[in-house]
């Protein structure tokens, strides 16, 4: 009576941690899409690499959705089969998220580089870009108070005078308010975006990493009530 006792609570703590994975699933999707939003919205970066964990991320989330649903049919209806299926298929999950992680992790120490060289690309090809392009980067040094990649000194060639800087590098932005005062600290900014946009975007892949990590160990609780179950369906115990 004990055994059954506990398979019955074993097969209610499962359906409730597959509630919990239908949340987690959830979550992953909108955190993978606020991070991707996020990442698409800096211009600088430009590697399509930046968005392989983010979209890894809504994958996975969409597919707990609906594995953490098969897995409460599979625990209500005490199917054997379903709740074995479910197992493997969420350890598939948690590789993939433990991927996931690590990709993240390696991606961040990329970062450096990634967006040094995004922002070159973009200071330089600002003169002879599309409206859109422009705006992009006078948005991004508005929005962060920053001004060229390493510093002011990165728009040398903006303008003949060779000290003059676009508008957006303005602590106050006004018509002209750049020209001529590339080196003006009270009017133009001196320091460059790189850092500003590298500590964004880390904070963004951090929480892609510990929200993985989280996740995945609460599945491997998941995948463990699962054998117990099985275990107990398979035993012939009846578990209601």
């Amino acid at each position: 009576m004990a055994v059954e006792g506990g398979l019955k609570c074993v097969k209610f703590l499962l359906f409730f941690f597959n509630f919990l994975f239908w949340l987690c699933g959830l979550a992953l999707i909108v955190l993978g899409v606020l991070v991707q939003v996020a990442v698409h919205n800096t211009p600088a970066i430009k590697n399509a690499a930046s968005s392989a964990t983010p979209l890894t991320l809504i994958v996975v989330g969409v597919i707990i959705f609906f594995i953490s649903f098969f897995g409460c049919c599979g625990a209500w209806k005490e199917n054997h089969c379903m709740v074995t299926t479910f197992a493997v298929l969420l350890s598939f999950i948690i590789i993939i998220e433990i991927g996931t992680a690590i990709a993240g992790y390696v991606f961040r120490g990329k970062l450096s580089n990634i967006v040094h060289t995004g922002l070159k690309e973009m200071v330089n090809s600002y003169k002879n870009s599309t409206v859109d392009f422009r705006k992009s980067m006078d948005k991004l040094q508005e929005d962060l108070k920053c001004c060229g990649a390493n510093s002011s000194s990165d728009w040398a060639n903006f303008a003949t005078d060779h000290q003059s800087v676009p508008d957006s590098c303005c602590k106050n932005v006004t018509v002209d308010c750049g020209e001529g005062n590339m080196k003006n600290a009270n009017v133009v900014y001196q320091e460059g975006c790189q850092r500003a946009v590298e500590d964004l975007l880390k904070k963004n892949i951090l929480w892609v990493i510990v929200a993985a990590l989280v996740i995945a160990f609460l599945q491997i609780m998941g995948i463990v009530f699962a054998c117990m179950l099985m275990r107990g369906i398979r035993s012939g115990y009846e578990v209601m």
